[in-house]
């Protein structure tokens, strides 16, 4: 029973340190150009994030990012089709704060957008990293 005490403890204890590493800004987890990858989720520096399975990223911006703008009023986005290099913007979020632009956290091409978010952009308020998600990208590069 003690063993297992202790390598519950043991483990919390580096859960809790990874955590903290990243809110101190640290490097954690596996680093790819300013994003760190969690799973198969990255989040950019700029707190957009993508969700990549297989050669498509499903991209949106993050809970936090959301949570800094406030209630969101409009959310422009690309066309389907449209090409993107990693840091381009490809669409924007206007709030009753602010307007940002949105970048592209990878190079490719839109193969879906969200179209709820035309009609209801506070989707973004409730589901940041869910529902919210903004376009679906397919990766030309790995990575």
């Amino acid at each position: 029973m003690a063993t297992s005490a202790a390598t519950f403890m043991m483990r919390r204890t580096a859960a809790v340190a990874a955590r903290q590493s990243v809110f101190a800004g640290r490097k954690v987890g596996t680093i790819h150009t300013g994003a760190v990858r969690f799973a198969s989720t990255y989040y950019t520096p700029a707190h957009e994030y993508c969700k990549v399975e297989g050669k498509v990223t499903t991209c949106g911006i993050t809970d936090f990012a959301q949570a800094q703008l406030g209630d969101i009023v409009f959310v422009d986005l690309p066309e389907v089709g449209d090409e993107f290099e990693k840091g381009d913007s490809f669409g924007s979020v206007e709030s009753v704060k602010a307007a940002s632009d949105v970048y592209a956290p990878v190079s490719g091409t839109v193969v879906e957008i969200n179209e709820v978010l035309s009609d209801e952009p506070g989707v973004v308020n409730t589901s940041a990293e869910g529902e919210g998600w903004f376009v679906k990208i397919e990766m030309s590069e790995e990575g």
